[in-house]
């Protein structure tokens, strides 16, 4: 995975994952999907949190955000 790639923590049905993943589109911005039920440690962490996105250093941004937050996040700059 490239080092700009953020990971977008998700679950299907989740109406905020595919707000959040229409905002990381509409920004052109880099990203792979996780889905929290793949892991169990994904669903104690994000359960109630998602979506979720994190960096490639750890740093995470939880919802809400907006295009203007995702993108001062993904560059580093929050």
């Amino acid at each position: 995975m490239p080092n700009n790639t953020v990971v977008l923590f998700h679950t299907d049905g989740c109406h905020l994952c595919e707000q959040a993943e229409a905002l990381l589109l509409e920004g052109g911005i880099a990203h792979s999907k996780a889905d929290i039920v793949d892991k169990p440690e994904w669903v104690e962490a994000y359960g109630i949190r998602i979506p979720v996105v994190r960096r490639q250093d750890g740093v995470e941004l939880g919802w809400p955000f907006d295009l203007a937050q995702l993108t001062q996040f993904v560059e580093g700059d929050e």
